[in-house]
């Protein structure tokens, strides 16, 4: 792992629910001796805020409001499919090492679905080599051929390790092939962070989201604080910073 990758995680990680609400809390406790009012003022903020980032109801709005309107897709629009990395299971026992991890895993299932679909070329991009050298767009890769029975992976970027340089390293395999039309798969609430960053080296970008649901009927446990919804709180948090990092960078 790299300096620059760990400074920014950490610094994004002290931005991102619970911990800067955990923080305000603790500083009303801090204050109650001295300023009572405004001691309670925080703790209740702190904890009425966990509790609604914790809500189902709350954290759907969020990750939804991330989200670009599906596309149904002809096979015209473009000319190859780029599927992205999203992080790895290190050390799998079941799997007798390094795995994809669930996000990458779903992109590079409705990757082989929409390549069989189409019948188009994919390019698979991500860096993060493990001690073993193998990185996720050599595991992605193996998983399209052998779990996905995909034949036609054709381009396989290895050195990425965030969005920006996903898309910055993946342009010269595609431009040299002619290609500036692309299907780009990631999850739906990821687009909005990586639809620019392709727009950026040339590309037209289609996007092709994965993780979209139809909206369900309204009930009482959407306002039943759970982790799983403060996980999603938490993934929306994080792009809306990853946007701003990027546009604070370019």
């Amino acid at each position: 792992m790299s300096t620059s990758w760990l400074l920014t995680n950490f610094i994004a990680a002290l931005l991102l629910p619970p911990v800067p609400l955990v923080i305000v809390g603790l500083l009303g406790l801090g204050l109650l001796n001295r300023r009572r009012g405004l001691g309670r003022g925080l703790i209740a903020t702190s904890l009425i805020s966990i509790w609604a980032l914790s809500t189902p109801i709350v954290a759907g709005f969020l990750l939804d409001s991330l989200k670009p309107p599906p596309v149904a897709f002809t096979g015209d629009e473009a000319d190859a499919i780029v599927i992205l990395a999203g992080g790895r299971i290190a050390g799998s026992i079941e799997f007798g090492g390094d795995t994809l991890g669930r996000f990458t895993l779903e992109r590079v299932r409705y990757g082989a679905w929409l390549a069989k679909q189409l019948h188009k070329p994919i390019l698979v991009t991500g860096g993060g080599a493990s001690e073993c050298g193998i990185s996720e767009g050599e595991m992605m890769q193996t998983s399209l051929e052998q779990e996905f029975a995909v034949d036609d992976v054709r381009w396989v970027e290895t050195a990425s390790s965030n969005t920006r340089e996903n898309a910055r390293l993946s342009a010269p395999l595609l431009k040299e092939a002619g290609i500036d039309r692309i299907y780009l798969v990631t999850h739906a609430w990821h687009l909005a962070r990586a639809i620019p960053e392709f727009e950026s080296v040339g590309f037209q970008v289609i996007p092709a989201g994965t993780g979209y649901s139809l909206p369900n009927a309204s009930n009482p446990f959407d306002y039943v604080p759970n982790a799983k919804a403060l996980y999603e709180s938490w993934l929306a948090g994080h792009e809306w910073i990853g946007q701003l990092w990027y546009r604070i960078r370019n």
